[in-house]
């Protein structure tokens, strides 16, 4: 990222304008109900990784929520990449927020204009380079997922994320550094921001978006490496007995890259150290994220 000196813009509502300088309505239907999207996105060496897989689940959300962008996926692709242009990002991240648009009410017919669109640059980093390394202590949340059948997983929306939120604080009152949530049928639907992943006698399963996943741009991303390292992955109803008794174990999302995840409410995976299926993972996942996607 540009030093802290130099002006930093954000993509609002079709026009760069400097960050000091951006708002939005106090009316706005994202910040009054959580009536919208959004998207993590990351930049390596000026390359926005698998940006149109990105655009396109932002766009699949906010159609499953029943509102127009009013803008095509090539214009918020440009417009995003006019974003890290202008702030000269090389390596960071970058959020995409879009909201029904401005109006008091629950009502989407008291909404005036045309949805609200936020595209803006940081830095963020979860995980130490230690905890990659040394690999994540986990705990599973009390905290559920939303069933599908009132909140679809494979919409990235807003408001669901209140209860990821809550499993989160879970972790962090004990010191882990993420937890794992089950859906109401007590499988494990995903951690807090991140898709899991199970590696047992070489193979490698990941629960499916059904089971309250959501469908995760790096959990793609790992299904498509495994295929090409030729490593058996698919997806399958996950217990925590399967968690407990798997060899290895890791965690896949945006922020969080690929993570090895070594222990689980107090027992340890495998051996107690990231496995060796999981290091190949990452090492290819590094190799891909400056390549596989847009280049500014």
């Amino acid at each position: 990222m540009a030093g802290e000196d130099i002006q930093q813009w954000v993509h609002l509502n079709g026009k760069l304008v400097p960050k000091a300088q951006a708002s939005l309505s106090i009316y706005d239907h994202g910040f009054l109900y959580g009536d919208g999207a959004f998207e993590g996105i990351r930049v390596y060496s000026r390359n926005i990784f698998r940006l149109r897989q990105h655009v396109i689940r932002l766009f699949a959300s906010s159609k499953a929520l029943g509102f127009s962008l009013g803008q095509d996926i090539a214009s918020i692709e440009q417009a995003i990449a006019d974003t890290v242009r202008a702030n000269g990002v090389d390596n960071g991240y970058i959020r995409v927020s879009v909201s029904r648009g401005v109006g008091l009410g629950l009502d989407p017919a008291h909404l005036k204009g045309n949805a609200t669109v936020v595209i803006s640059t940081e830095q963020l980093r979860l995980y130490s380079a230690e905890m990659y390394e040394e690999g994540l202590t986990v705990i599973t949340a009390s905290t559920r997922v939303p069933p599908a059948m009132c909140i679809d997983p494979q919409v990235k929306s807003l408001g669901k994320y209140i209860n990821n939120i809550a499993a989160k604080q879970e972790a962090n009152r004990v010191g882990a550094g993420e937890a794992l949530m089950l859906n109401l049928q007590g499988n494990v639907a995903e951690a807090t921001g991140d898709n899991l992943f199970l590696v047992r006698g070489g193979k490698v399963t990941t629960p499916p978006t059904s089971e309250g996943a959501l469908p995760g741009i790096t959990r793609g991303a790992v299904i498509d490496i495994c295929a090409e390292l030729k490593i058996p992955c698919s997806e399958a109803v996950t217990t925590l007995y399967d968690v407990y008794n798997s060899d290895e174990a890791f965690l896949t999302g945006t922020a969080a890259e690929v993570i090895p995840m070594v222990r689980c409410d107090g027992r340890e995976i495998g051996p107690g150290t990231p496995g060796p299926v999981t290091a190949r993972i990452i090492g290819a996942f590094r190799e891909l994220t400056p390549v596989d996607g847009y280049k500014v």
